[in-house]
Protein backbone atom coordinates (compact mmCIF):
# COMPACT_ATOMS: atom_id res chain seq x y z
CA UNK A 1 0.00 0.00 0.00
CA UNK A 2 1.36 3.50 -0.99
CA UNK A 3 0.39 5.46 2.06
CA UNK A 4 3.01 3.59 4.26
CA UNK A 5 7.10 3.55 4.98
CA UNK A 6 8.30 0.34 4.68
CA UNK A 7 12.02 1.28 3.92
CA UNK A 8 14.33 4.10 5.04
CA UNK A 9 16.87 5.71 2.96
CA UNK A 10 17.41 8.96 4.87
CA UNK A 11 20.33 11.61 4.91
CA UNK A 12 20.23 13.40 7.95
CA UNK A 13 22.27 16.17 9.27
CA UNK A 14 25.41 14.89 10.54
CA UNK A 15 24.57 11.06 10.47
CA UNK A 16 27.23 8.57 10.92
CA UNK A 17 25.38 5.05 10.37
CA UNK A 18 22.22 3.10 10.21
CA UNK A 19 21.27 0.21 11.65
CA UNK A 20 17.57 -1.23 9.71
CA UNK A 21 16.09 -3.31 12.86
CA UNK A 22 12.78 -5.34 12.28
CA UNK A 23 10.24 -2.41 13.08
CA UNK A 24 12.51 0.75 13.05
CA UNK A 25 15.44 2.14 11.11
CA UNK A 26 18.25 3.42 13.58
CA UNK A 27 20.38 6.56 12.91
CA UNK A 28 23.64 6.87 14.69
CA UNK A 29 23.95 10.78 14.60
CA UNK A 30 27.05 13.22 15.66
CA UNK A 31 27.07 14.69 19.12
CA UNK A 32 26.37 11.40 20.79
CA UNK A 33 22.47 11.39 19.08
CA UNK A 34 20.27 8.64 18.16
CA UNK A 35 17.04 9.18 15.18
CA UNK A 36 14.79 6.17 15.50
CA UNK A 37 11.97 5.81 12.57
CA UNK A 38 9.19 4.03 13.76
CA UNK A 39 8.51 2.30 9.90
CA UNK A 40 5.15 0.72 9.33
CA UNK A 41 6.70 -2.79 9.12
CA UNK A 42 5.18 -5.60 11.00
CA UNK A 43 6.83 -8.09 12.32
CA UNK A 44 5.93 -11.60 14.08
CA UNK A 45 7.38 -14.63 15.09
CA UNK A 46 10.49 -13.29 14.29
CA UNK A 47 9.54 -12.53 10.80
CA UNK A 48 8.87 -9.13 9.05
CA UNK A 49 5.54 -9.44 6.92
CA UNK A 50 5.64 -8.11 3.11
CA UNK A 51 3.16 -5.59 3.57
CA UNK A 52 3.32 -2.52 5.97
CA UNK A 53 0.67 -1.50 7.65
CA UNK A 54 -0.89 2.36 7.34
CA UNK A 55 -0.37 4.14 10.68
CA UNK A 56 1.47 1.75 12.80
CA UNK A 57 4.76 3.15 13.02
CA UNK A 58 3.11 6.91 14.01
CA UNK A 59 0.92 5.21 16.46
CA UNK A 60 3.94 3.15 18.11
CA UNK A 61 6.16 5.61 18.18
CA UNK A 62 3.33 8.45 19.73
CA UNK A 63 2.59 5.97 22.47
CA UNK A 64 6.04 4.98 23.33
CA UNK A 65 6.65 8.57 23.55
CA UNK A 66 3.46 9.26 25.83
CA UNK A 67 4.21 6.61 27.83
CA UNK A 68 8.29 7.54 28.05
CA UNK A 69 6.55 10.83 29.54
CA UNK A 70 4.68 9.33 31.76
CA UNK A 71 7.50 7.03 33.69
CA UNK A 72 10.21 9.27 33.20
CA UNK A 73 9.92 10.07 37.32
CA UNK A 74 10.47 6.58 37.84
CA UNK A 75 13.11 5.38 35.09
CA UNK A 76 15.58 7.51 33.36
CA UNK A 77 15.08 7.12 29.41
CA UNK A 78 16.94 8.24 26.20
CA UNK A 79 13.95 10.76 24.59
CA UNK A 80 15.04 14.02 23.87
CA UNK A 81 12.04 14.86 21.32
CA UNK A 82 9.82 13.35 18.69
CA UNK A 83 9.85 16.21 15.69
CA UNK A 84 7.36 13.80 13.36
CA UNK A 85 5.12 11.72 14.36
CA UNK A 86 7.47 8.63 13.54
CA UNK A 87 10.41 10.03 14.88
CA UNK A 88 12.43 9.59 17.84
CA UNK A 89 15.46 11.76 18.84
CA UNK A 90 17.77 10.78 22.10
CA UNK A 91 20.51 9.85 23.53
CA UNK A 92 22.79 7.17 21.84
CA UNK A 93 23.65 4.00 23.98
CA UNK A 94 24.80 0.77 24.51
CA UNK A 95 21.95 -1.29 24.40
CA UNK A 96 22.16 -4.53 26.98
CA UNK A 97 21.85 -7.88 24.84
CA UNK A 98 19.07 -8.32 26.66
CA UNK A 99 14.88 -7.99 26.94
CA UNK A 100 13.73 -7.21 29.90
CA UNK A 101 9.95 -9.25 29.43
CA UNK A 102 8.12 -9.51 32.56
CA UNK A 103 4.31 -11.66 32.99
CA UNK A 104 1.81 -10.73 34.87
CA UNK A 105 -0.43 -13.01 33.35
CA UNK A 106 -0.17 -17.29 32.04
CA UNK A 107 -0.81 -15.53 27.91
CA UNK A 108 1.13 -15.98 24.83
CA UNK A 109 4.73 -17.59 24.76
CA UNK A 110 3.85 -18.45 28.59
CA UNK A 111 1.03 -20.30 28.08
CA UNK A 112 2.35 -22.41 24.92
CA UNK A 113 5.02 -23.71 27.05
CA UNK A 114 2.60 -24.04 30.24
CA UNK A 115 0.74 -26.09 27.43
CA UNK A 116 3.78 -28.19 26.38
CA UNK A 117 3.89 -29.29 29.76
CA UNK A 118 7.17 -27.14 31.46
CA UNK A 119 6.49 -25.59 34.70
CA UNK A 120 10.27 -23.62 34.63
CA UNK A 121 10.30 -20.65 32.17
CA UNK A 122 13.80 -18.84 32.03
CA UNK A 123 14.35 -20.51 36.24
CA UNK A 124 11.23 -18.91 36.98
CA UNK A 125 8.86 -21.65 38.29
CA UNK A 126 5.07 -21.55 37.20
CA UNK A 127 2.59 -22.42 39.38
CA UNK A 128 0.80 -25.60 39.20
CA UNK A 129 -2.93 -25.97 38.16
CA UNK A 130 -2.91 -22.39 36.37
CA UNK A 131 -4.93 -22.10 32.73
CA UNK A 132 -4.53 -19.49 30.11
CA UNK A 133 -4.75 -16.10 30.92
CA UNK A 134 -5.04 -16.62 35.20
CA UNK A 135 -2.79 -14.02 36.90
CA UNK A 136 0.50 -15.24 38.40
CA UNK A 137 1.21 -14.67 42.27
CA UNK A 138 3.10 -12.04 41.40
CA UNK A 139 4.59 -10.70 38.20
CA UNK A 140 7.75 -12.62 36.59
CA UNK A 141 10.58 -11.51 35.09
CA UNK A 142 11.23 -13.93 32.04
CA UNK A 143 14.38 -12.47 29.96
CA UNK A 144 15.10 -13.20 26.43
CA UNK A 145 18.11 -12.45 24.52
CA UNK A 146 18.74 -12.54 21.13
CA UNK A 147 20.46 -16.30 19.32
CA UNK A 148 24.06 -16.91 18.39
CA UNK A 149 22.50 -17.11 14.66
CA UNK A 150 19.94 -14.70 13.42
CA UNK A 151 17.28 -12.23 15.22
CA UNK A 152 15.27 -14.67 17.01
CA UNK A 153 14.81 -14.29 20.53
CA UNK A 154 16.07 -16.87 23.39
CA UNK A 155 14.81 -17.27 26.66
CA UNK A 156 17.26 -17.10 29.07
CA UNK A 157 17.37 -17.30 33.09
CA UNK A 158 18.80 -14.70 35.25
CA UNK A 159 21.52 -17.14 36.46
CA UNK A 160 22.72 -17.55 32.51
CA UNK A 161 22.60 -14.30 32.06
CA UNK A 162 25.39 -13.28 34.76
CA UNK A 163 27.20 -16.19 34.77
CA UNK A 164 27.78 -15.82 30.70
CA UNK A 165 28.63 -12.02 31.85
CA UNK A 166 26.46 -10.68 29.31
CA UNK A 167 25.21 -8.35 32.41
CA UNK A 168 26.40 -7.89 35.40
CA UNK A 169 24.95 -8.21 38.95
CA UNK A 170 25.17 -4.71 39.66
CA UNK A 171 23.66 -3.85 36.39
CA UNK A 172 20.85 -6.53 36.73
CA UNK A 173 19.80 -5.59 39.86
CA UNK A 174 18.85 -1.97 38.63
CA UNK A 175 17.33 -3.71 35.19
CA UNK A 176 14.90 -5.68 37.54
CA UNK A 177 13.98 -2.72 39.64
CA UNK A 178 13.45 -0.42 36.44
CA UNK A 179 11.57 -3.45 35.13
CA UNK A 180 9.22 -3.93 38.18
CA UNK A 181 8.31 -0.43 38.48
CA UNK A 182 8.08 0.08 34.67
CA UNK A 183 5.54 -2.74 34.86
CA UNK A 184 3.75 -1.48 38.00
CA UNK A 185 2.98 2.07 36.42
CA UNK A 186 1.80 0.85 33.22
CA UNK A 187 -0.63 -1.41 35.14
CA UNK A 188 -1.91 1.55 36.87
CA UNK A 189 -2.26 3.70 33.61
CA UNK A 190 -4.03 0.86 31.85
CA UNK A 191 -6.53 0.25 34.83
CA UNK A 192 -7.33 3.99 34.31
CA UNK A 193 -8.11 2.89 30.77
CA UNK A 194 -10.49 0.14 31.51
CA UNK A 195 -7.09 -2.54 30.65
CA UNK A 196 -5.10 -5.12 32.05
CA UNK A 197 -1.19 -4.89 31.58
CA UNK A 198 -1.05 -8.57 30.86
CA UNK A 199 3.09 -8.78 29.47
CA UNK A 200 5.33 -6.54 28.24
CA UNK A 201 9.03 -5.85 27.59
CA UNK A 202 11.59 -3.00 28.27
CA UNK A 203 15.01 -2.79 26.84
CA UNK A 204 17.55 -0.35 28.49
CA UNK A 205 21.16 0.53 27.45
CA UNK A 206 23.94 2.57 29.14
CA UNK A 207 24.68 6.03 28.02
CA UNK A 208 28.50 7.06 27.69
CA UNK A 209 28.50 8.79 31.42
CA UNK A 210 27.45 5.15 32.87
CA UNK A 211 23.96 5.93 33.57
CA UNK A 212 21.45 3.42 32.62
CA UNK A 213 18.20 4.63 30.94
CA UNK A 214 14.79 2.80 29.54
CA UNK A 215 15.59 2.98 26.02
CA UNK A 216 13.40 2.01 22.33
CA UNK A 217 9.46 1.28 23.09
CA UNK A 218 7.22 1.12 26.08
CA UNK A 219 3.85 -0.20 26.85
CA UNK A 220 2.70 -0.38 22.97
CA UNK A 221 0.91 -2.92 21.08
CA UNK A 222 4.11 -4.61 19.46
CA UNK A 223 5.98 -4.94 23.03
CA UNK A 224 2.95 -5.45 25.21
CA UNK A 225 -0.48 -7.18 25.51
CA UNK A 226 -3.51 -5.85 27.19
CA UNK A 227 -6.94 -7.40 28.20
CA UNK A 228 -10.10 -5.64 28.31
CA UNK A 229 -10.61 -5.38 32.13
CA UNK A 230 -14.33 -5.41 31.83
CA UNK A 231 -15.68 -9.33 31.74
CA UNK A 232 -11.97 -10.64 32.26
CA UNK A 233 -13.49 -13.13 35.06
CA UNK A 234 -16.56 -14.13 33.65
CA UNK A 235 -14.59 -14.85 30.24
CA UNK A 236 -12.16 -16.79 32.30
CA UNK A 237 -14.82 -18.72 34.63
CA UNK A 238 -16.23 -19.65 31.32
CA UNK A 239 -12.97 -20.59 29.74
CA UNK A 240 -13.42 -18.33 27.01
CA UNK A 241 -10.46 -16.42 24.93
CA UNK A 242 -9.75 -12.94 26.59
CA UNK A 243 -10.89 -9.77 24.55
CA UNK A 244 -7.59 -8.33 23.95
CA UNK A 245 -5.37 -5.50 22.95
CA UNK A 246 -2.17 -6.30 21.01
CA UNK A 247 -0.70 -7.88 17.78
CA UNK A 248 -1.50 -11.47 19.17
CA UNK A 249 -4.53 -11.24 16.87
CA UNK A 250 -1.96 -11.14 13.68
CA UNK A 251 0.03 -14.16 15.27
CA UNK A 252 -3.44 -16.01 16.22
CA UNK A 253 -4.38 -14.90 12.18
CA UNK A 254 -0.90 -16.44 10.90
CA UNK A 255 -1.21 -19.46 13.02
CA UNK A 256 -4.63 -20.30 11.71
CA UNK A 257 -2.96 -19.53 8.56
CA UNK A 258 0.12 -22.85 9.05
CA UNK A 259 2.38 -19.78 9.62
CA UNK A 260 4.70 -19.62 13.17
CA UNK A 261 8.49 -18.48 11.44
CA UNK A 262 9.25 -22.46 11.34
CA UNK A 263 11.47 -23.80 8.77
CA UNK A 264 9.50 -24.28 5.22
CA UNK A 265 7.05 -22.00 6.04
CA UNK A 266 5.68 -19.66 4.01
CA UNK A 267 4.19 -15.56 5.32
CA UNK A 268 0.37 -16.12 3.92
CA UNK A 269 -1.18 -13.49 1.04
CA UNK A 270 -2.27 -10.96 3.29
CA UNK A 271 -4.93 -8.92 0.78
CA UNK A 272 -5.23 -5.06 1.21
CA UNK A 273 -8.35 -5.26 3.04
CA UNK A 274 -6.71 -7.66 5.91
CA UNK A 275 -4.03 -4.83 6.27
CA UNK A 276 -7.05 -2.19 6.47
CA UNK A 277 -8.69 -4.58 8.96
CA UNK A 278 -4.66 -4.65 10.97
CA UNK A 279 -4.82 -1.16 10.43
CA UNK A 280 -8.21 -0.38 12.01
CA UNK A 281 -7.33 -2.67 15.15
CA UNK A 282 -3.93 -0.81 15.72
CA UNK A 283 -5.87 2.76 15.75
CA UNK A 284 -8.44 1.00 18.49
CA UNK A 285 -5.67 -0.04 20.37
CA UNK A 286 -3.57 3.61 20.73
CA UNK A 287 -7.40 4.97 21.36
CA UNK A 288 -7.57 2.52 24.20
CA UNK A 289 -4.11 2.45 25.46
CA UNK A 290 -3.56 6.13 25.64
CA UNK A 291 -7.55 7.45 26.34
CA UNK A 292 -6.74 9.92 23.06
CA UNK A 293 -8.67 10.12 19.80
CA UNK A 294 -6.19 8.82 16.68
CA UNK A 295 -5.08 12.07 14.33
CA UNK A 296 -3.72 10.41 11.80
CA UNK A 297 -0.55 12.21 10.07
CA UNK A 298 -0.65 13.32 6.57
CA UNK A 299 0.86 10.03 4.79
CA UNK A 300 1.00 11.93 1.00
CA UNK A 301 4.60 11.57 1.00
CA UNK A 302 6.11 10.28 4.57
CA UNK A 303 9.69 10.05 3.56
CA UNK A 304 9.39 13.69 3.05
CA UNK A 305 7.83 14.82 5.64
CA UNK A 306 10.00 13.28 8.02
CA UNK A 307 12.68 14.72 6.21
CA UNK A 308 11.20 18.06 6.64
CA UNK A 309 10.47 17.91 9.77
CA UNK A 310 13.75 16.40 10.91
CA UNK A 311 15.23 19.46 9.74
CA UNK A 312 13.67 21.96 11.29
CA UNK A 313 14.55 20.68 13.87
CA UNK A 314 17.85 20.63 13.89
CA UNK A 315 18.08 24.33 12.28
CA UNK A 316 16.19 25.32 15.45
Amino acid sequence: MSNTIIKTAFNFPGQKSVYHGKVRSVYTLANNQLLMVATDRLSAFDVVMPKGIPFKGQILNQIATKMMQDTQDLVPNWLRATPDPNVAIGEACEPFKVEMVIRGYLAGHAAREYKAGKRMLCGVAMPQGMKENDPFPAPIITPATKAEMGDHDEDISREEILSRGIVSQEDYIILEDYTRKLFERGTQIAAKRGLILVDTKYEFGKTKAGKIVLIDEIHTPDSSRYFYAEGYQQRQDANQPQKQLSKEFVRQWLIENNFQGLEGQTVPFMSDAYIQTVSERYIELYENITGEPFVKADVSSIEARIQDNVAAYFNK
